[in-house]
């Protein structure tokens, strides 16, 4: 596998938790947007938007781990949230999870699916030559 941050001379840039760019070689996999729900499909954290992100990130690691790879190889991923205001109030919620720096959308949406759902996310992973 290659990956490759593409970074520009500027610190703002360099000092964020994901890149502006990564470059990949190799198998790439793309999730369907994944919202907050448990094992039957009811909602995970009705109201609580760091619950979700903590429910989307779990399922989002079963997959990668289902796929051979893994957070440290997420290389894009995009955010929809209903409140921007909440996502970066305590952006720690989400930015904790981006180990190797993966390109990051955040997007502000009317709403989801459901009224109790906040946050979607699509990532998009690379899956190591290795992988089974």
């Amino acid at each position: 596998m290659t990956r490759q941050n593409i970074d520009i001379d500027v610190e703002s840039y360099k000092a964020l938790p994901f890149a502006p760019a990564v470059k990949v070689s190799g198998t790439v996999l793309y999730t369907a947007g994944l919202t907050s729900r448990d094992d039957a499909g009811a909602p995970v954290g009705p109201g609580n938007m760091a619950r979700q992100f903590e429910q989307i990130f779990f399922r989002l690691k079963q997959i990668a781990s289902a796929a051979g790879t893994d957070l440290e190889h997420l290389v894009k991923v995009t955010i929809f949230v209903t409140d921007i205001d909440r996502a970066y109030a305590d952006p720690d919620q989400w930015r904790r999870y981006f180990t190797g720096r993966p390109a990051s959308t955040l997007v502000e949406v009317s709403r989801l699916k459901s009224p109790e759902i906040l946050v979607e996310v699509e990532a998009v992973f690379h899956v190591p030559d290795n992988a089974g």
